[in-house]
């Protein structure tokens, strides 16, 4: 059921007890190009980060937004503590419950919107976090990884750098 959320605008919260690795919710909407994703939602102009985008695949965007086909999933909010996780299977995104969900209790999952390693201090204060978990790292960006120093002659990969960061889930 969705309702007001103490993390961000409004939330889905349980109408039921949710055990452990039940699927919950499809996350559906329209599916559309990273060029069209970046059209629609361009970060420069807002204020405050607000998308329904979610990245399938490296070519492919759901955007959840309730003109664009969305439903409840869309409504989830991003925690650093969160009780759900996202999962790609067959081309379709599925929320899952990552621990038991008691009645009432927000539904959220961790955002975790890629690094490009450029502007990466000023981008998560733009991609700040509200969830108020003890652990919240203050952004809804993947955790930083520290990095390791490579031996003289060895090769760096290559990231891939995206105009936006999207939630990206390669769990399943």
């Amino acid at each position: 059921m969705v309702g007001p959320s103490h993390i961000h605008g409004r939330g889905v919260f349980a109408a039921r007890r949710i055990r452990r690795g039940t699927r919950i919710v499809e996350y559906k909407g329209e599916r559309i190009s990273n060029r069209e994703a970046d059209r629609r939602y361009d970060d420069t102009t807002m204020k405050r980060h607000h998308t329904f985008l979610f990245n399938l695949d490296k070519k492919t965007v759901v955007d959840g937004a309730i003109s664009a086909g969305g439903g409840d999933a869309s409504y989830i909010n991003h925690s650093c503590d969160p009780n759900c996780e996202a999962i790609i299977r067959a081309k379709r995104i599925y929320i899952h419950a990552k621990r038991t969900i008691e009645p009432g209790e927000e539904l959220a999952y961790d955002y975790q919107y890629e690094r490009t390693g450029k502007n990466d201090d000023k981008l998560e204060k733009f991609y700040f976090c509200k969830c108020g978990a003890l652990n919240c790292r203050g952004s809804i960006m993947k955790p930083a990884t520290k990095k390791l120093r490579r031996p003289s002659g060895s090769r760096s990969s290559r990231a891939t750098s995206r105009s936006k960061r999207r939630p990206v889930m390669t769990r399943s």
